[in-house]
């Protein structure tokens, strides 16, 4: 009898390939908003609009806004600390949903909060479930460079 968690990519080699994928879409995207905040607009820039949407303590929430999407990306596009980037990332866009996005509707044309749901939600599935077969923490936890196995879940 299958188990609850068995899904048609289970142990699967396509499972480690499609979460490769995932991670990989998500990691970029997240380099990219955190490096724009880094270098584009700027710490003070960040600070600037955190500000105007009452964030408390703009200029440190923007150096953490920055560091978390350029490092978590990072950790995430290599499958590193994904538990730790991912769940980062998804209390992170938690609080740009409930600061800067909740009164703006769906759309992100409008400021709306579409974008960092999802982000969010795609971070949280990597923390709660795992980066895949083909990822550094999955590497660094085999003996011998080996992927380890973990019953069903990869």
């Amino acid at each position: 009898m299958a188990s609850l968690h068995q899904t048609p990519f289970s142990d699967n080699p396509v499972r480690a390939v499609l979460l490769l994928g995932c991670r990989i879409l998500l990691g970029l995207v997240l380099i990219a908003h955190g490096w724009q905040k880094l270098t584009i607009i700027g710490i003070d820039g960040v600070a600037a609009q955190m500000a105007r949407s009452g964030v408390p303590v703009p200029t440190l929430a923007a150096i953490v806004a920055a560091t978390i999407e350029f490092v978590g990306g990072i950790c995430i596009l290599l499958g590193l600390f994904t538990w730790v980037a991912g769940s980062l990332v998804a209390l992170l866009m938690a609080g740009a949903y409930a600061f800067v996005h909740r009164g703006n509707g769906v759309l992100v044309d409008n400021g709306g909060w579409e974008l960092v749901a999802a982000i969010g939600v795609a971070a949280l599935l990597l923390a709660l479930t795992s980066p895949g077969d083909l990822s550094l923490d999955q590497a660094l936890s085999a003996p011998h460079g080996r992927p380890r196995r973990r019953g069903r879940r990869s």
